[in-house]
């Protein structure tokens, strides 16, 4: 199975590294890790530069068979806006995606900073905060399986749900 490695782990100082230890942890469960920044890419700042790493990643996510989305925090108390896309992309084709973040409680307990006249949480700004009891923004948290821990986790419950799949195991 090939696995888009998704996440704002591109923007880490030892990028490249950290990608080729997601690709190992894919590989320890036989899998293949497709990460974005395995294709080169060119660092000069330009608009063409960021429509070739857009096209470069959308093309890695048709070779995906499934995404595993790093849905920690990132610059903020949400998702990063590219790893958000790449799920809605992920599932608008069908394709499945698992995702992992260290802290999933629900997105009220982890972003509410009061409540509004009517008892409802609202952030330090005053929006209201989703109160599903899901982990993240409804539109994320219905379109992946989110797993409490790291990548190694999220690995370990893919391989526990493929393995546990009529499918698999009719051609076991």
């Amino acid at each position: 199975m090939r696995i888009y490695l998704a996440g704002p782990d591109v923007f880490r100082p030892d990028a490249r590294a950290h990608g080729q230890r997601l690709k190992a942890a894919c590989a320890r469960h036989g899998h293949e890790g497709l990460f974005p920044l395995d294709e080169p890419v060119t660092h000069a700042a330009s608009p063409d530069a960021a429509r070739a790493i857009y096209r470069a990643n959308l093309a890695l996510l048709e070779r995906a068979d499934v995404v595993m989305a790093n849905l920690a925090p990132f610059r903020g108390q949400e998702p990063d806006s590219g790893t958000a896309f790449e799920i809605g992309y992920a599932a608008a084709r069908g394709k499945p995606v698992w995702a992992y973040a260290d802290d999933t409680r629900p997105l009220a307990q982890r972003v509410a900073t009061g409540t509004d006249a009517q008892g409802r949480p609202v952030d330090a700004g005053g929006h209201l905060v989703e109160n599903f009891g899901l982990g993240l923004n409804l539109m994320l948290a219905c379109s992946v399986t989110l797993v409490r821990g790291g990548p190694d986790d999220c690995l370990q419950a893919i391989a526990a749900a493929h393995a546990a799949s009529p499918s698999h195991q009719e051609s076991s």
